[in-house]
């Protein structure tokens, strides 16, 4: 693939019939890996945005730090400006809220559930939810934000 052969050069003295002697080439030929990584590259970039839950909010914006990552996906609960409760991208009606998330609660290891709450949804909706995660088994609730919000300190204004 990449490997060739070198001819020696110079003249040693010495006058010989045919070809001289000759050594592999040392050379690797990357064009073939670049590729590669190229559509590799390409691929990541389209792909990346689309691995984030599909459901549009206008969250409302803090100065709150982004909490750590975990190896095991994260559950995440969207309540959306009309009131609809949706668990990861799939709809689900208020009444079978908590039934949903306790099946959910015995398939995974962690109790930590990210709530995206679009800004426009009453503070009263957002606890019923809340307490609905509580009641399903997810004791450790995240509420997502955008960043670049108000400090609410004397530094920050």
């Amino acid at each position: 693939m990449g490997a060739g052969v070198v001819q020696k050069s110079g003249d040693s003295g010495r006058r010989r019939r045919g070809r001289g002697r000759s050594r592999p080439m040392a050379e690797i030929n990357v064009t073939p890996f670049v590729d590669v990584m190229l559509v590799l590259l390409i691929i990541f970039m389209v792909a990346a945005p689309l691995m984030t839950v599909g459901v549009p909010v206008q969250l409302p914006e803090t100065s709150a730090n982004a909490l750590p990552g975990e190896e095991e996906e994260p559950l995440t609960v969207t309540l959306t400006a009309e009131g609809v409760v949706m668990i990861q991208t799939t709809e689900v009606q208020r009444g079978e809220l908590v039934n949903r998330l306790r099946a959910i609660a015995t398939e995974r290891d962690s109790t930590r559930v990210f709530l995206r709450a679009d800004g426009a949804v009453p503070y009263s909706d957002v606890m019923q939810v809340m307490g609905a995660l509580n009641r399903g088994g997810f004791a450790n609730i995240g509420l997502v934000t955008d960043t670049g919000g108000p400090t609410l300190d004397e530094q920050g204004g």
